[in-house]
């Protein structure tokens, strides 16, 4: 029986409810297809950092190493800046464990009303390039406290890593619809996005029968509100990729059932998949948290894993669920608790046949 070593990491606020719950729909998975899961917690957050200066301990990624996969509440905490989890939790083991590949699926489930009108069907991914580009910390500030105090932030985009996610991408389109769309703003980025394009033209003519078109961010942001359905994979940098990853989810009905993956494809590292959704520390503790966008990001480590059966089994399930509207959470437009939400979708996995 196969066993798969996961580092949990539920982090802060709401992810300490809908992880545990996560787990256990894991473990019924896992039951009925004949694997199992170890788990190992780990208390990475920011209140870790509120009470010792720092998001995890000095041998904190050491820890995580030789774990199957990383799996991710939420980080989040009154009086910690954001950049503080970012760049001393989330950005370290992404580098660290070389997960160059942010997934992101755009998909309407059934039951789930969009908030575009007479949308009815919308199936994509957003790829983002996830360990350098924009989010770099090439720069400073200088001359502070003086009239001519100025600041500089230099992003960073190397061959490898631009044509790494490129292919990546392309190779889910030649699996998927054969259409691929690159977020670009070449004309006012005049040296990195210029060859961000460059290297999408140069990876595109290994893939001749793949529909290539490319759009500034600007633009491409109105056709995901106006035209969603033009689109089935979307390759975008570190940054434009972040904030098309938001806009994506908010079109299928929010945050709440979005879920997220950062890879290490060649699996020389554990991959860590968390929800896109924050702490939400406003609601923290009270059982009414939407599991679902915790309950997809397990599918997605199961798929990573090569438990395909489980994975759209879950996937089928949190379908099944959102299409009988009969128990979801106050953001879906109903009055079920974090766990009546967890059992139900239990219910149906172990009555799936």
């Amino acid at each position: 029986m196969k066993n798969y070593k996961i580092a949990v990491v539920p982090g802060d606020g709401i992810g300490n409810e809908v992880v545990p719950e996560s787990l256990k729909v894991l473990d019924v998975l896992a039951t009925k297809f004949g694997f199992q899961f170890s788990y190992k917690n780990y208390d990475y957050s920011c209140e870790h950092y509120a009470r010792n200066g720092k998001m995890m301990p000095d041998d904190g990624l050491e820890r995580l190493r030789d774990s199957d996969s990383i799996f991710l509440g939420a980080v989040g905490y009154p009086g910690v800046p954001d950049h503080i989890s970012l760049w001393g939790l989330l950005i370290p083991i992404r580098r660290e464990f070389q997960q160059y590949i942010n997934l992101r699926p755009v998909r309407l489930l059934k039951g789930i009303e969009s908030p575009l009108r007479n949308l009815k069907d919308l199936d994509y991914l957003i790829v983002r390039e996830n360990s350098e580009g924009e989010y770099s910390n090439v720069g400073g500030r200088f001359k502070e406290g003086t009239p001519d105090e100025y600041v500089t932030q230099e992003a960073v985009f190397t061959k490898k890593g631009v044509d790494r996610v490129m292919r990546y991408a392309f190779e889910l389109a030649q699996n998927r619809k054969k259409k691929i769309a690159s977020a670009t703003k070449s004309n006012g980025i005049i040296h990195t996005m210029t060859y961000w394009d460059e290297r999408f033209t140069a990876i595109g003519k290994e893939y001749a029968t793949v529909e290539k078109s490319q759009f500034h961010i600007d633009i491409l942001c109105a056709h995901f509100v106006q035209h969603p359905e033009w689109f089935d994979v979307v390759v975008a940098s570190n940054l434009f990729g972040d904030i098309l990853s938001d806009l994506g989810p908010a079109v299928v009905g929010g945050i709440g059932i979005a879920a997220g993956a950062n890879i290490n494809p060649e699996k020389e590292y554990p991959s860590m998949f968390e929800p896109v959704h924050g702490s939400a520390p406003d609601i923290a503790g009270k059982n009414v948290a939407n599991p679902i966008a915790c309950f997809w990001t397990g599918a997605m480590m199961l798929e990573h894993l090569g438990e395909m059966e489980a994975a759209e089994v879950l996937l089928g399930a949190i379908e099944s669920l959102t299409a009988s509207r009969k128990v979801l959470t106050k953001d879906l437009g109903g009055t079920a608790k974090t766990s009546e939400v967890t059992n139900e979708v239990i219910r149906i996995i172990k009555n799936w046949k």
